[in-house]
């Protein structure tokens, strides 16, 4: 993996950071940081400690095996990745799908950040967390968040990215985010970046919520594809594609069996339609949106509101 020279404010060391939990509609964040682990020369850096920032009963440790059969508890944690070195320049091949090659004399660039979101004490575990970021030198950080939306799995996830950068909004051609209301971690941290001259960036993917229930590859791979073209990287997708078509088919033959279903879904896919022609105004599609409200209000079994808590912390919430 090479980060290009041209990335600009991202040339230098970089944090990707993805939580499982409320910011992590369809596993979509934490898959895309595992596929980027499992791709790197990486080892753990730090670890925060389990007992003082996690709810036992609410985030419960976990039972396995070893490769001796001996059982073994595994707690929640979050923890930083760094590389193992610095590399010589070799060339790797990438998945089929991409049928490209893909430099790795840059592996010293990447850390990635992967946990479960804390409970409790977030002031503190941000601190920790940015203590060991400046440790290390990161000059840029990357948070990926997924969340559930009223969008259809027939068409492209949606991702939009924001940051609270001015060098990285005019860097990139993105806008400041205008959301208002809960927060999840990823904020916090955010907030303490750029207040320590961090520079940020917030890329989220939006999953369909029907199938909230399920991780989502498509998401997925989606927010591999925003961050390979905003860090300017090449990422294999190794059988992210298969599983996402996969996913799609298996939602679609659900919706077959479900004619409430599947007329709801065609309803999202007008929306999303309406949207992305080349001839839709700001007033069209505000009209459209409405109109898709009134719809979702009135359905008596009241499908369009069944997105659980897990809405992140949603960037391009529409305004009132």
């Amino acid at each position: 993996m090479r980060v290009s020279d041209s990335a600009g404010i991202f040339s230098g060391r970089l944090l990707v950071v993805a939580f499982e939990g409320w910011n992590d509609a369809g596993d979509a964040a934490s898959g895309a940081v595992r596929t980027l682990k499992e791709l790197l020369d990486l080892y753990p850096i730090a670890e925060v400690d389990s007992e003082e920032y996690f709810d036992f009963q609410f985030n419960r440790p976990s039972v396995t095996q070893d490769e001796e059969g001996n059982k073994l508890l595994v707690w929640p944690t979050v923890t930083i990745f760094g590389p193992t070195s610095v590399r010589k320049k070799r060339i790797r091949r990438l998945a089929e799908d991409a049928e490209l090659a893909m430099s790795a004399d840059n592996g010293s660039n990447i850390y990635l950040l992967l946990g479960t979101e804390p409970s409790r004490s977030w002031k503190s575990f941000t601190a920790q967390i940015l203590a060991t970021v400046k440790d290390t030198g990161v000059t840029g950080i990357v948070f990926l968040g997924a969340m559930l939306a009223d969008v259809p799995h027939t068409r492209p996830i949606s991702v939009f990215v924001s940051s609270e950068n001015a060098e990285v909004r005019k860097q990139l051609g993105v806008e400041r985010s205008s959301y208002e209301g809960p927060v999840g971690i990823l904020s916090v941290l955010g907030d303490a970046a750029e207040a320590a001259g961090i520079p940020t960036v917030s890329i989220w993917a939006s999953v369909p919520h029907y199938v909230h229930n399920a991780p989502s590859p498509k998401a997925t791979l989606a927010l591999i594809d925003k961050l390979e073209e905003i860090i300017d990287v090449v990422i294999p997708r190794g059988d992210l594609v298969d599983e996402s078509a996969a996913w799609e088919s298996g939602i679609d033959a659900l919706a077959g069996e479900d004619e409430d279903m599947a007329t709801y879904i065609q309803q999202l896919e007008a929306a999303r339609d309406t949207v992305d022609s080349p001839e839709a105004s700001g007033e069209a599609i505000a009209q459209e949106f409405e109109r898709y409200l009134r719809k979702r209000d009135g359905k008596a079994d009241g499908r369009g509101d069944n997105r659980g808590d897990n809405r992140g912390d949603d960037p391009w919430r529409p305004k009132e």
